[in-house]
């Protein structure tokens, strides 16, 4: 079966922040994008939109996306929550009827939705929720601490700072040095872009380190380095315990640190003012090192910041507070060369190595 081209439906939210799902399938697999679903941005490119994607065109009508030919359809965002939102009810149901596939990340499942669900059954359409955790996972046992590659976790200062991104970036490069590096998605922007692993942030939470311990045993198979894909933060009051899932179910021998170089406070979610201040990043350092030892020791061995926002000068100048910060390596690996954290990873992948 080819693979679906998609119009993408992020419809009011379509920017660098909110539409983290559209914006790395458009970074990513552009090839299979051929259009956005925003009113509110309608007229602009994807480049326009968010600095990378080029003419990929935003939409006023979803009339308007679907005359551009797409073979499936893509929800865009995952709003806090993960509902669907109702206004969006009726794209769905016209796209199914078109025998359109629908590819969903929410937490509302769409093929549980007893219309939906009818309705794709009796036109043929598939729906593929990625959040549906597998209909059995174990407990962690400590597997993850005996596979024979390198594991690196993501983890973070807040949510939506860029750890998948980070990691997707250095993929390429590592292989190119001739480490064999698979990336685990975690999150359901991260298995569109593999094509498998498990959203941990649906499981039940006695399971999300069994999950992120079957991930990293499953991407340990023939390989040298296993880049995990890390979710939220240990110090947000939210999404906290899917972060401490991560780091004991996968026992990460390193750690890479994502920061959004401008955020100073722990995002505003469900409407709230923010009220949690985000430390220093040598502090971050610290809590995460602390946290990991208990189970398996693991040390940050460099920092990916996020530096979008920011001028070229700015962004120049943070990355190098971090690095005297923390006295690591530190880059923004999109906007400049992933290299420092690329060299972090193969250096601290040799001396383990050496170690054993």
């Amino acid at each position: 079966m080819s693979q679906p081209e998609f119009l993408i439906i992020a419809e009011g939210a379509f920017s660098p922040e909110t539409s983290k799902t559209a914006n790395s399938a458009i970074r990513y697999l552009p090839e299979r994008i051929v259009g956005v679903l925003d009113s509110t941005a309608t007229g602009r490119t994807c480049q326009e939109v968010l600095g990378f994607g080029g003419a990929i065109p935003v939409v006023k009508s979803f009339a308007d996306g679907l005359a551009l030919g797409p073979t499936g359809i893509l929800i865009g965002i995952a709003p806090p929550g993960g509902q669907l939102p109702a206004g969006w009810r009726g794209w769905l149901l016209e796209a199914i009827d078109l025998g359109l596939p629908i590819w969903s990340g929410l937490h509302t499942f769409i093929g549980d939705d007893p219309e939906f669900a009818a309705r794709a059954k009796a036109k043929g359409v598939q729906i593929l929720d990625a959040r549906k955790p597998p209909a059995s996972l174990r407990v962690s046992d400590g597997r993850a601490r005996d596979v024979d590659a390198f594991v690196v976790l993501t983890v973070g200062s807040d949510c939506n700072v860029g750890k998948m991104t980070a990691q997707l970036q250095l993929v390429k490069d590592l292989n190119a040095r001739g480490l064999r590096t698979r990336f685990a998605a975690t999150g359901q922007t991260g298995i569109l872009i593999e094509g498998w692993g498990i959203a941990v942030d649906a499981v039940v939470a006695d399971f999300i380190g069994g999950a992120a311990e079957s991930l990293t045993v499953e991407a340990a198979q023939n390989a040298d380095v296993v880049l995990v894909e890390g979710q939220g933060s240990l110090i947000h009051p939210a999404y906290s315990g899917v972060t401490l899932g991560l780091l004991h179910g996968s026992c990460p021998r390193a750690m890479i640190l994502s920061h959004q170089a401008s955020r100073t406070m722990i995002g505003d979610y469900g409407g709230r003012e923010p009220w949690v201040p985000i430390p220093m990043l040598s502090e971050l350092v610290r809590i995460y090192e602390e946290a990991a030892r208990p189970v398996f020791p693991s040390v940050v061995i460099g920092v990916a910041l996020n530096t979008y926002d920011l001028s070229d000068a700015d962004a120049k100048s943070a990355i190098a507070a971090a690095e005297r910060d923390t006295g690591l390596p530190a880059t923004d690996p999109v906007r400049y060369d992933p290299k420092p954290l690329v060299d972090a990873v193969a250096k601290a992948h040799a001396a383990w190595k050496v170690s054993r």
